[in-house]
């Protein structure tokens, strides 16, 4: 009964460090993960222009 007991205090005591274990390298993809979608999406709308100047120029015609 007493390593039950144990058990138990050492999980309820350990669980901010659990937390953490899980968490930080969850956030650390999740930053590297959004930066390089950003950077590619500047890449790609840099290499193929989405024609708003075209639209510009309509709208200024009209």
């Amino acid at each position: 009964m007493t390593k039950i007991a144990v058990i138990l205090a050492c999980m309820f005591m350990l669980q901010g460090c659990i937390h953490k274990v899980v968490t930080v390298p969850v956030k650390v993809a999740y930053k590297t993960t959004k930066g390089v979608v950003k950077g590619t999406a500047a890449v790609v709308g840099a290499v193929i222009p989405d024609g708003d100047e075209e639209d510009e120029n309509k709208k200024q015609d009209d």
